[in-house]
C-alpha cells in the first residue's frame, strides 16, 4: 500500500502540473484562435487546408498587434490614434470605460512606467504579519495633496492562489522593503501559497 501511495503521488505531482498547463494553453489558443472570425469565410485556414489546425489565430493577433503597432508608431499614426481618442471621448457611457481602460494599459505597457516592475514586502494585514505587493505607482493628484506626503507608493496585494484579485493599498516607502527577486518569481510563490521557492529552479 505504501508503494502505490508512493506512485499515485509521484504521478500526481508528474501529470497535474502538465494538464494545467495545457489546458490553460488550449484555453489561450482558442480565445486567440476567435480573431480568425474577421477574415472572409473562404480566408479561413480550415477551409484552405480542409482541417482545423488550432493556433492560426495566435499568428493572426501578433500580425495584427505589429501593423498596429507599426502604424501607430508614425506621425500619421500617431495622428489618426490621438483623432479616434478625440472621438471616443465624445461618446457619453464609451468615454469612461475607454479612458479608465487606456489609462491602466498606458501604465501596464508603456517602457517608461514602473507598474508591477518592483515586488515588495509589506506588513499586511496586521503588524507582524507579511505578505508579498507590487508596485503599481504613486499617489498624484488630489491623493498626494490629502496625504500632505510625497513619500507614499501605490501597491497591489494579490489574493492567494487567485493573483487577478487582490486589494489596493497607498503606504509610505518606509513601510515597504524592495525585493530583489523579480516579479515572475514573486508571483509564482503567491500563486504557490509559498511552495515554489524564489530562486529554487535556478539552484536545481
Amino acid at each position: 500500500m505504501h508503494a502505490l501511495r508512493k506512485w499515485l503521488l509521484a504521478g500526481l505531482l508528474v501529470v497535474v502540473p502538465v494538464a494545467i498547463t495545457v489546458s490553460v494553453l488550449q484555453w489561450v489558443i482558442g480565445l486567440l484562435d476567435q480573431t480568425l472570425q474577421i477574415l472572409p469565410a473562404h480566408w479561413h485556414p480550415d477551409k484552405l487546408l480542409g482541417i482545423h489546425i488550432p493556433g492560426f489565430g495566435v499568428l493572426l493577433t501578433l500580425a495584427i498587434l505589429l501593423v498596429v503597432g507599426a502604424a501607430a508608431s508614425n506621425i500619421i499614426g500617431r495622428k489618426l490614434v490621438a483623432l479616434g481618442d478625440a472621438i471616443v471621448h465624445r461618446i457619453p457611457v464609451v468615454r469612461s470605460i475607454y479612458s479608465s481602460v487606456k489609462q491602466v494599459s498606458d501604465t501596464l505597457f508603456s517602457e517608461s512606467g514602473n507598474a508591477f516592475r518592483t515586488a515588495v514586502l509589506i506588513e499586511w494585514p496586521r503588524q507582524g504579519t507579511w505578505t508579498i505587493a507590487f508596485v503599481t505607482g504613486a499617489p498624484g493628484g488630489e491623493l498626494k495633496d490629502a496625504l500632505h506626503d510625497s513619500d507614499y507608493v501605490s501597491v497591489y496585494v494579490p489574493t492567494t492562489p487567485n493573483p487577478t484579485s487582490g486589494y489596493f493599498m497607498m503606504l509610505r516607502k518606509t513601510d515597504c522593503v524592495e525585493l530583489k527577486m523579480s516579479v515572475d518569481e514573486a508571483l509564482k510563490y503567491v500563486v504557490s501559497m509559498g511552495v515554489v521557492t524564489p530562486g529554487a529552479a535556478k539552484n536545481r
